[in-house]
Parts: structure tokens; sequence; C-alpha cells
């Protein structure tokens, strides 16, 4: 999938696993303006690092010929000048690097939901919530870190490499070659660990990963946890997967521990080695160096060395982000997606349905989920899919809205074949009322009016009087202002159900889902939520999906399922005097 939309760099992806640094300088260069800004900012706030030496070697050689104090002041001067600029060049340079930074991990996060919305829902039933949410929140984070915390280090470093080679070149030429040795040093480190680094990055990565599913599901089982008293079974659990954390991570820190001892010991050697020998050529005569010379060359020195010392300190951080950058790539890569562009869009739906001798297998199944089924909803009607569990039911509601596709046959909306359509337009007309109502953290009016925009409150408030729902949310602290909670934790089961609906009706569906919709309720709020629906269904194409055979008698067809094939098709009363599957699962329920 391209990102040109989102990155202004066309004819790339947005992040390329194998290529993470170019990825990353590639967004950076979307901003140019903004990073031109933040480096001639960052070269002159600088200026003090590399100049600074040449100011104390010439304060020293003024002290040591006896010169006048007048010089002393002018260098004085000059050194007051330079820290005073320091303050507002390194707030300039803030302002626009961290604009880039921070728009840079806006770009990935938005690029990344956009990817996962266009992703199958074959993907997102195999990938975990937590570990979605994980590279999302926390590998983008990481990038973000990685820049701030990289970026300025190796900009300095190489501003006092730049500065030091260039008043070495102008102050003693001869010595330039002893500058040559720090950054190969450096390299070598750099190169040595690399590859490890990455190794256990990349294994550290995983089982964060891993635990994050982990506490994902134990958060999700709590309830069934806590009335089956497993409790220490479920925290064994996760204390098994954090230690398995805790060692990737000790194994981590022990390789990063070893890169920063190796770097601080070879630079400061190399520090200890350039002062020596400074003093050593200026003793001896080999070349004219005075003693603020001296000087000026070990501090050059060791601000080289420590720039680098830095620097190479930074390869924990740095090999954290680069797997983060892999991590998000992952995602950006994955193939499984809702294909729907160059498709017919669709403006309006009337809701004819037909399913031509259609089957689907599931990937490594043996046998198909459904088999050669063959059916035609006309625009209005209300057809129930009634069976065992397994029998497919489930799967011919999910090839109808297209979140899978048929393995042979095919799927006619209004005459059109829906492998044809953007089924992106074709959903704008549909609604879904699931058996567990999905509710977000917010008002009541912002649950059933999601996805619309700015609808009238005459029309949200017909929708949830049509939904039965009108009385409980006057009921409620602040009207439908009120906060839901989380998933709708503070209403009652009845209650979200009858929000859901309220959803679907402001949106007035020409095709209706219903997936098992009342199936988790009491009797008392299931006498309201199908009341509820009635109003619903009312003059829709409603496909349902059953198990209690008391919510489906007034459908104009039901069709019963058994190991994905269609056994039986008719009316309640029909299929009632046949006598066969139908009537042998409804004598079940009503005895």
């Amino acid at each position: 999938m391209r990102r040109k939309a989102l990155t202004g760099v066309p004819d790339h992806p947005l992040l390329d696993g194998q290529r993470p640094v170019r990825s990353l300088l590639r967004l950076l260069g979307t901003q140019p303006r903004r990073m031109t800004v933040a480096l001639c900012a960052f070269a002159v706030k600088e200026t003090p690092l590399w100049f600074l030496p040449v100011i104390t070697g010439a304060v020293i050689d003024v002290v040591a010929d006896g010169g006048p104090v007048t010089s002393v002041l002018v260098w004085f001067a000059v050194a007051v000048v330079l820290l005073a600029q320091h303050y507002p060049n390194h707030l300039l340079y803030t302002r626009n690097f961290m604009s880039v930074v921070r728009g840079t991990g806006a770009t990935v996060r938005n690029a990344l939901v956009e990817h996962l919305q266009s992703l199958s829902i074959g993907y997102h039933s195999r990938a975990s919530a937590a570990v979605v949410q994980s590279k999302v929140v926390r590998d983008v984070e990481n990038v973000e870190l990685m820049l701030q915390q990289v970026t300025h280090p190796l900009l300095s470093a190489l501003m006092v490499v730049v500065g030091a080679v260039t008043m070495t070149v102008i102050k003693v030429p001869q010595f330039l070659p002893v500058y040559a040795l720090a950054v190969p040093v450096a390299l070598l480190i750099r190169r040595g660990m690399a590859r490890r680094s990455r190794a256990r990055n990349e294994a550290f990565r995983r089982e964060i990963e891993g635990f994050s599913a982990q506490v994902g599901d134990m958060a999700t089982l709590i309830p069934v946890t806590r009335a089956h008293g497993l409790e220490r079974t479920a925290a064994t659990r996760v204390a098994s997967g954090a230690d398995d954390v805790r060692r990737a991570a000790l194994s981590l820190d022990m390789l990063n521990g070893r890169v920063a001892s190796v770097s601080w010991v070879a630079m400061q050697l190399l520090g200890v080695c350039c002062l020596v020998l400074a003093a050593v050529v200026s003793l001896t005569g080999l070349v004219p160096i005075t003693p603020g010379e001296v000087v000026l060359l070990s501090t050059y020195f060791g601000l080289l060395t420590q720039g680098l010392t830095q620097v190479l300190n930074l390869v924990p951080v740095t090999a954290r982000g680069v797997e983060s950058v892999r991590s998000v790539a992952e995602v950006l890569a994955e193939p499984d997606l809702e294909r729907n562009a160059g498709r017919r869009t669709v403006g309006e739906v009337r809701g004819d349905l037909r399913l031509e001798h259609v089957s689907h297998r599931y990937p490594d199944a043996e046998d198909d989920a459904l088999h050669d089924v063959d059916l035609e909803v006309r625009a209005g009607q209300t057809v129930a899919f009634v069976g065992s569990s397994g029998s497919g039911k489930s799967t011919l509601l999910n090839l109808v809205l297209g979140f899978v596709r048929p393995t042979s046959g095919r799927i006619l909306l209004d005459g059109a074949d829906m492998a044809d359509l953007d089924l992106r337009t074709v959903r704008r007309s549909v609604s879904v009322v699931p058996q567990e109502s999905v509710l977000f953290e917010g008002t009541i009016r912002e649950n059933v009016a999601y996805g619309l925009d700015d609808p009238s409150d005459e029309r949200v408030l017909a929708a949830l009087r049509d939904a039965n729902a009108l009385d409980f949310v006057r009921e409620q602290p602040d009207g439908w202002d009120t906060v839901v909670g989380q998933r709708g934790s503070r209403l009652s089961g009845g209650q979200r159900q009858r929000l859901a609906i309220a959803r679907a009706l402001v949106r007035d569906p020409r095709l209706l889902f219903l997936d098992e919709a009342t199936s988790a309720l009491d009797p008392e709020s299931e006498a309201a939520v199908r009341d509820a629906l009635d109003r619903l269904m009312a003059d829709r194409t409603t496909l349902v999906v059953a198990h209690r055979l008391s919510t489906v008698r007034r459908a104009d067809r039901i069709v019963v399922l058994e190991r994905g094939r269609v056994v039986e098709v008719g009316t309640h009363d029909e299929l009632l005097v046949a006598g066969r599957r139908y009537a042998a699962l409804h004598a079940a329920q009503a005895g």
C-alpha cells in the first residue's frame, strides 16, 4: 500500500522494515523547511562547543607570554556572545526539530490506524488487540524517543569533528592524523555490537508482544477466572510471561552494558594518548606547539572522544527504535487487505440479495464451513438463519457483509456481483446489531450518532424512542450527555442493546443484520429489545441469526443450516408441519 497522501513521498512505502534508517530519513525529509531551520539553529548554538577551546588556548598563550589584559577581556567578550546566543537558537532548534519528530510520529500512527482499518477481518481475528495497541502506542513512542535522543548527540559530535578538524588544520595541521584514530575505533565498536544488538532487541520485542497478549487475555477473562476460582492459575500464567520478558531484558541489558564499557574505555584511552603525544611533541620540539595549543588539541580530542562515546552509548536506544520501525513496518506490509480500490462505488442500495452456489472454506480447514448455498432474499424481506453451533450461520452473515469472500460461487447485491463493488460504500447502507453491543467511552448521544456528521437532535431522539431507550436515557444523571463508561460498563445489557438498536435506527439502513441480538438478555429486557427490533426491521432487508427460535417466528422465511448446508427453508408454520430438523429444534427449546 502506498502512503502518498500521508507522507508526501510517492512511490515508496511509508516504512521499509529492511531499510529502517533510510525510511526514517525520508520521513524527516517531508518537512524540509523546518528541518533546514532546525539544522541551521543547531549549528549556530553549538558553536561554543568547538570554539571555546580556541579561546582557552588563546588566553593561556596570552598569560604565558605576559600579554595585555585587554586581550583577555576581548576573548572574554567573544565567549559571552557565543554562550548567550545558545538560548534562543536552542529554542528555535527544539521547536522546529521536535515539530518534525512529533509530526513523524503522528504520521506513522495515522498510517498504522488507516492500514489497520483496511486489513481484513481475518487478520484482526488472528492478531491480538493488545499487540496491535502496543505497536500503535509503544513502538511509535520508541521511534520518537530514538529520534529525540540520538539526533542531538549525533549532530553535536558532527559539529565537534568539523570544528576540531578545521581549527587543527589552521593551528597545528601536523596533528590532524591523530584525530583519524578515533573514528575508525568507534566504527569498529559499533559494527561489532550491531548484529547482536539487533538480534537481542528483536527477541525482547517479541517477548513484550507475547506478554502484552497474555495481559490482554487476562483482563478479558477476569470474570471467568473469578467465577471459577482460577486467580492463581491466571497469575502464574502471566508471571511465566513476565519471567521470559525479564530474561530477555537482562540479556539485552548485559549487552548494552558491555557496549557502554568498551566504548568508554577505548575513547578515554585515546584521549589520554592524545594528551601525552601533544605534550611529548611540544617538549621535544618535533613540532612547534605552544602550551595553549597543547590544551587546545587535548580539549578537542577529549570533546571528540566524549561525543563518540555518547553516540556509542546510544546504540541501545537506536537499536530499540530501529526494531520498533521494523515492528510497525510488519503491520504496514501486511498484505491481508480487504481490497476495495478501483471497484465500483455504490450510491444507493435497494436490498435485493442473491447467493448463487456459495461455498466457503477457511484456510487450513478440511471441510467447507458453507457448501453450495443457493438463496434469494428480496428487498424488504426478513430471512432468519437457524441451526446448531458450527452450522455456518455466522459464516454466512460474514460472507454477505464481505468480511470473508466466497471460495466458490458469488453473492449478488441488487444484481451486481459484490466481488466487483467497493464494500465500503455498500456498508453505508448497512447496520449490524451484534449479540454483544459495542459501546465506547463517551456519552450516550455520541455512541448513538457514532460516525454520522452531526445528526439533528430530533433524529437522535426519534431513534432512541423507537429503540425503547428514551425512558432510561432520560433517567440518567445527565440525560444523553451521560458517559456510558468503557464498553458501556455503566449500563445494563438490555440498555446497551437498545442503544445499539438506536445506533442502527438513526442510520436508516437498507440492509440490517441481527446476530444473536437478544440471546444474552433476560426475558424482560428481551421483550423491550424485541419490540424495538420489530420497528427496526420494518421495510428493510433483514438477515437474522438466532438460537432462540422464538425471535424468528415472524420472519418471511427461515433457513435451517446443518454442517454448512441448507437443509430446510420455509415459514415457521410450514417448517413445524414438515416435522424435520426445525421442528426438532423447536420441540427441544419448548420442552
